[in-house]
């Protein structure tokens, strides 16, 4: 089980810092935490790493468990929290008593479409002459756009992207959390998993995306440029990814949490889980009682983001 003892709530997409101001306002020290995820990012997956052929996989599920609650109590940690687990851990996790919370995220699905033009023909008229309008000011700007995987990218294109990475974590959000060595090695280390998407205009690059390669779907990472060009976020990290998952027969794309925009784009709200144990028995208390606040809520919105879908109306 990976684990992460964490001073603060960054990276994490799972927004616990109101849980944490309310329990040092009561006196108690939040942080540090117990975490297990996938660093800085909002993939579902196993949190339990467990061989299922095993003739004891719920005593080695048990055992885990035990074990990192046992762990937060003798290290004093205020908390212990799973994000984005995969369903099967999600029920597990929530057999065991800790607290399930509902987010969303925006996946595109791939309703096996021939090729984009066919994605479009199931959108209504209004949403495929904006895309359509949105894509052709990208060429219209003298813009190019070269698509690489992980083999093929130079340490000098990760050099190029590196820079356009930082600056919008300058912006956005502080220091920048991936090095420049954690990208060279993932063309050396994940080249079939890589992707790297570059923008061009008179020959000089001027924005890129990054994304990664599951079996069956491509998740879309991180955006950087140089200078604000009209559309062209959307052309790197939405409509070329599209394209992509369409030639190479991929399910779909997983763009992560936040950004409504994205639904005018084909994107639609996925139910997320995250679980909680809480060491403070008030504590756990106070927190399943908002749980059970706000689950009603988020389930209204994933109804109301679905009554604006692009698609055409059976």
């Amino acid at each position: 089980m990976p684990l992460y003892i964490k001073s603060n709530s960054h990276g994490e997409f799972v927004f616990d810092w109101s849980w944490a101001e309310a329990y040092e306002r009561s006196g108690g020290r939040y942080y540090p935490k117990l975490v297990s995820a996938i660093p800085f990012t909002p993939v579902r997956g196993p949190r339990l790493l467990i061989d299922l052929a095993a003739d004891d996989v719920k005593a080695i599920q048990q055992s885990l468990l035990e074990g990192a609650t046992e762990l937060a109590r003798e290290t004093l940690m205020s908390s212990l929290h799973f994000l984005f687990p995969a369903d099967a851990d999600t029920e597990l996790l929530t057999a065991h008593s800790l607290l399930r919370r509902k987010t969303i995220q925006f996946h595109w699905r791939n309703n096996d479409y021939r090729d984009f033009a066919d994605f479009l023909d199931a959108l209504s008229t209004k949403k495929r002459k904006e895309i359509r309008r949105e894509r052709r000011s990208v060429v219209e700007q003298g813009i190019d756009v070269e698509i690489l995987d992980g083999a093929k990218i130079t340490c000098a294109q990760w050099d190029i992207f590196y820079e356009f990475y930082c600056s919008t974590f300058e912006r956005r959000w502080g220091s920048p959390r991936f090095t420049r060595e954690f990208f060279y090695s993932l063309s050396e280390r994940l080249p079939r998993e890589t992707l790297l998407i570059l923008a061009y205009r008179e020959g000089q690059p001027i924005a890129g995306a990054f994304a990664m390669l599951g079996a069956r779907t491509l998740y879309g990472r991180h955006w950087g440029c140089s200078r604000q060009y009209a559309n062209l976020h959307f052309e790197l990290c939405y409509y070329r990814t599209i394209e992509y998952c369409i030639q190479h027969k991929l399910a779909g794309v997983d763009a992560g949490v936040q950004g409504e925009h994205k639904l005018s784009r084909g994107f639609e709200p996925v139910a997320a889980w995250s679980c909680h144990w809480i060491r403070h028995p008030g504590f756990h208390s106070a927190i399943e009682a908002f749980l059970q606040r706000e689950t009603p809520g988020v389930d209204a919105y994933i109804d109301e983001l679905n009554r604006h879908l692009p698609y055409k109306q059976s």
